[in-house]
């Protein structure tokens, strides 16, 4: 015993880690050529990641009947908004009024966001660079080209800002939205709640929210911002199944 871990799990533990670390020198080194490697993405896909886009494809499926947005709070490098675009063009292609929303900073968690230091070191406290904005915008346009109707572009937009100035004015200026579907991947009480605030009025019944921290100590703004702005909204709640870490809320 090493403290109070078995010495099987930390064995497990590093060689999972070696494993990945192997995974990712493969695929530096493939032998593919880069169009066959965009092709044959899936040799060097973790189950951590296809995991991901198999519960979003799940809750596509549960707002596929309903009219309104996508909206990601907290959105890093963009691949969940571009995985909403795809999953859009398999379920829907011909719904180009189905319209797909990123908030981001693109500049980080500020040192007092509230977050567990561990959660923001790995990834450099998510700062994307001020020129990636740009770079993400014109790959969903690049995906949207590809798909059916790829010749209408804006499907998509993105905000960005500290979303507790930039969701209540986005709000405030599009009153007619309709959220179907928002993915809350921020943490922090502050944005948390007014993001939650500001779309609040524009779900319906059967909209869905999906909360990556709901339930994670090291981010407890998300519960507390969540159970203050819902307090007396009726809804069902649930663990993801493939996903335990990550929380389904559907309104009623």
């Amino acid at each position: 015993m090493t403290g109070d871990t078995p010495v099987e799990a930390t064995t497990a533990q590093d060689a999972g880690l070696a494993a990945r670390e192997r995974l990712r020198e493969m695929m530096n080194a493939s032998p593919l050529d880069p169009g066959e490697l965009m092709f044959n993405l899936g040799l060097y896909t973790r189950s951590s990641l296809l995991v991901k886009f198999l519960v979003l494809s799940e809750v596509y499926k549960r707002i596929q009947s309903l009219p309104g947005a996508l909206i990601e709070f907290g959105t890093w490098r963009g691949q969940n908004l571009v995985l909403m675009e795809n999953l859009r063009a398999i379920y829907e292609p011909f719904n180009k009024q189905r319209t797909i929303i990123g908030f981001d900073t693109f500049s980080g968690y500020p040192e007092d966001a509230g977050m567990a230091a561990k959660s923001t070191e790995t990834h450099g406290g998510y700062n994307t660079g001020s020129a990636y904005p740009d770079y993400l915008a014109e790959l969903l346009r690049v995906h949207e080209a590809m798909n059916a109707f790829g010749h209408i572009p804006g499907g998509h937009q993105l905000i960005a800002g500290d979303v507790a100035q930039t969701a209540p004015k986005y709000f405030a200026d599009h009153p007619e939205t309709l959220v179907a579907f928002a993915f809350f991947d921020m943490g922090p009480y502050e944005p948390t709640v007014a993001a939650l605030k500001a779309i609040r009025p524009h779900l319906m019944p059967g909209s869905v929210l999906l909360f990556d921290e709901l339930t994670w100590t090291g981010a407890p703004g998300e519960a507390i911002a969540f159970k203050e702005v819902f307090r007396d909204a009726r809804y069902t709640i649930e663990k993801v199944t493939l996903y335990p870490s990550k929380t389904l809320v559907t309104l009623l």
